[in-house]
């Protein structure tokens, strides 16, 4: 049936620019890929991936950009958090891998679109992986070097001095106290550090160099640190641990380093008026640590750890000790608590 603006027997000509064509039948396809040489492991379903990507149509056309918002698109892989074709691509990947994945519009954004995304349209999708990890993911210790004696192992409650070096995973540098020069000082198993580096400091000896890499879940988290961290990275330390305080048994805070004294409370209270105040305890304790007779768990405020003490001891609250509430916390052991 001829249009009215088109005579009958009219012969036509058409000018076309074939934007792109597919087939019901087509897969994705993987193009340009560039595989780091050191790929320890290849990301799979369940897996939770931090990629930054351009997204273009096959004519170049360009519709969106994880560049352009200056952070990655994080999501898991293989359970349909986004559209079929790249949930299936990105699976296989190495940790820094380029890809090309060109997506077939069924596996894509359909005959509807979105957006600025035209309806039936072949997408290609430029990504480039930046990480991955596993929910079930713990962290990896790798050791570089150990010193000849390494017999004394950090353990909780030791007071560590250590450098470190904190990346991601492509390398950018996040921290250094190295660059600061003066170490990071903590107290091992107190929440003083993110728990994978907690962990990673465990069973160190002095000297000894290792790489610890902390999956976000034992890190800083889906929320990073403002301006620091990124959310959801996999985190690098490189550490050397340069000096071990050894703590105390679980549950101390001081112990005496040889018999205690049968007439205690007679020498904590100089004046003798059968009354013990907190600036007289402060000093005996003090004291004792100063003569090598006690230890005040390293790493801690000590004048806290005694007020902490004369507390515990002062049970009605009245701001001074007698010798009827005075009690060490374990008769059984040498190693007694005031």
């Amino acid at each position: 049936v001829a249009r009215k603006d088109i005579p009958g027997q009219a012969s036509l000509v058409f000018d076309v620019a074939l934007l792109d064509l597919h087939n019901p039948k087509d897969g994705i396809s993987i193009e340009n890929k560039v595989v780091p040489e050191n790929c320890e492991r290849r990301s799979q379903s369940g897996d939770f991936l931090r990629y930054h990507y351009n997204g273009t149509l096959l004519d170049g056309t360009f519709f969106d950009s994880s560049y352009s918002r200056n952070r990655t698109f994080d999501t898991y892989i293989g359970q349909g958090y986004v559209i079929p074709g790249i949930d299936e691509g990105l699976l296989g990947v190495c940790i820094g891998e380029k890809r090309r994945i060109v997506v077939p519009p069924h596996l894509g954004y359909g005959e509807e679109g979105r957006g600025n995304i035209p309806g039936s349209a072949v997408l290609v999708f430029d990504i480039h992986v930046i990480d991955f990890h596993n929910p079930s993911d713990s962290i990896s210790i790798t050791s570089h070097y150990k010193p000849p004696d390494c017999s004394v192992l950090s353990k909780k409650g030791d007071y560590l001095k250590y450098h470190y070096n904190a990346s991601l995973l492509d390398g950018t540098l996040l921290d250094s106290t190295w660059n600061l020069g003066k170490t990071y000082n903590i107290v091992l198993g107190f929440g003083q550090v993110v728990l994978g580096m907690d962990m990673g400091l465990r069973e160190m000896c002095v000297g000894e160099k290792r790489t610890v890499i902390i999956p976000p879940h034992l890190g800083y988290g889906e929320a990073g640190v403002d301006g620091e961290v990124p959310g959801s990275a996999v985190l690098v330390f490189d550490i050397e641990l340069l000096e071990l305080v050894a703590g105390l048994p679980e549950g101390y805070m001081f112990v005496w380093n040889g018999e205690v004294s049968a007439n205690l409370f007679e020498e904590i209270d100089k004046d003798g008026d059968g009354e013990v105040l907190l600036e007289e305890f402060s000093e005996y304790i003090h004291a004792q640590v100063a003569s090598g007779k006690g230890k005040l768990a390293p790493g801690f405020d000590a004048e806290m750890i005694v007020k902490n003490m004369f507390t515990n001891q002062d049970r009605n609250g009245d701001g001074k000790v007698t010798a009827e509430e005075f009690k060490l916390k374990d008769q059984e052991t040498k190693h007694d608590e005031l």
